[in-house]
């Protein structure tokens, strides 16, 4: 058998095309690899995690080297098969009646859980390429391990990380739910994502709290679906306005970027919508019990938040449209 480089590395390059082409046949949009290099931004993440700008997420502090060097996660790993899946999906319109008490949820959320239906797909990836590839090694991520997957998936050229810090593929937008397969297997990797976003600032101009502080960086603190989702304590009051009718999550700056302005539709059926119009009654929120949050929220991401938190935010946005239907002028005292 020939075992010169040249031939190696025609088989490497076709074992790669296979693993892409194996991801796409299981369910995912987009797959690209790349190498299990460490972080470039592990400086300014540890900046960014002294400043406080996680805010309670101090999970985010835990196993820093696995997080920020895919070979301490998965000792060994040469590369990193990156997959995506578009999840944007079309809504009904709100009828004028039940505006006054609709509240909105992050699209991602709408559907199936996200975090079961990658996990299952990745581990059929990663049974065939440890099966094709014996002796091989794997291990799998979501956004629940410690993993960079913004920043892997841009260097596989699944899209580049823009102003919103959000990943954004030229065709399918923003709306991408993200997975990774670490791998002892030595890889070509991808050509990275190119940045287009120019000088367009709508994201940051459209953050109702402002917490895209500058393009490229986020102030979780102020963020609103991490006020509505990982922050369990009492919100600051001036903050609670610009929640507006945001129950779970928030979209805003995907909904304003020009990268997203023909995104094509989701096909999973698992990620259709729950809530057709993308939101739920503010005042049935309010009177659910734990058997009603169980059943209404089965197999969905939005039990990340326990229900008395999902009554706080129902509690808050309710007030935002009262005001705004009644125009009572600027919130004042608590929610």
């Amino acid at each position: 058998m020939d075992f010169s480089p040249h031939v190696l590395d025609l088989a490497s390059h076709a074992l790669a095309a296979r693993i892409k082409e194996r991801a796409r046949e299981i369910g995912f949009d987009l797959a690209g690899i790349a190498p299990a290099e460490s972080s470039r931004y592990e400086a300014y993440f540890s900046r960014w995690l002294a400043e406080g700008q996680g805010g309670t997420m101090r999970y985010l502090a835990n196993r820093f080297e696995e997080r920020t060097r895919p070979a301490a996660y998965l000792p060994g790993a040469c590369s990193v098969v990156c997959v995506a899946l578009n999840y944007h999906m079309p809504l009904e319109e709100v009828t004028p009646e039940a505006k006054p008490q609709h509240a909105r949820i992050a699209r991602y959320a709408l559907g199936d859980d996200y975090h079961e239906i990658i996990k299952d797909r990745l581990y059929d990836l990663a049974d065939w390429i440890r099966e094709t590839v014996p002796g091989s090694r794997t291990r799998c991520g979501v956004d629940t391990v410690p993993v960079m997957e913004k920043e892997l998936s841009a260097r596989a050229g699944i899209g580049w990380v823009g102003k919103n810090t959000c990943v954004i593929n030229p065709r399918l937008g923003s709306w991408l739910l993200l997975g990774e397969v670490l791998t002892t297997i030595p890889l070509p990797a991808d050509e990275p994502a190119a940045d287009h976003c120019g000088t367009c600032t709508r994201c940051l101009d459209a953050c109702p709290t402002g917490a895209i502080t500058a393009p490229y960086q986020l102030d979780a603190r102020k963020c609103i679906s991490y006020l509505t989702i990982e922050h369990r304590g009492d919100i600051a009051e001036e903050l609670k306005p610009q929640i507006g009718d945001w129950l779970y999550g928030c979209d805003v700056c995907q909904d304003v970027c020009p990268h997203n302005r023909r995104e094509p539709s989701a096909t999973d059926p698992a990620l259709r919508p729950r809530f057709p119009t993308g939101g739920l009654d503010v005042s049935d929120v309010l009177q659910w019990d734990e058997e009603t949050y169980r059943t209404r929220l089965r197999h969905s991401a939005m039990k990340r938040v326990k229900l008395p938190v999902l009554q706080r935010n129902a509690a808050i946005v309710a007030e935002n449209l009262r005001h705004q239907r009644y125009g009572a002028g600027p919130l004042q005292g608590n929610l």
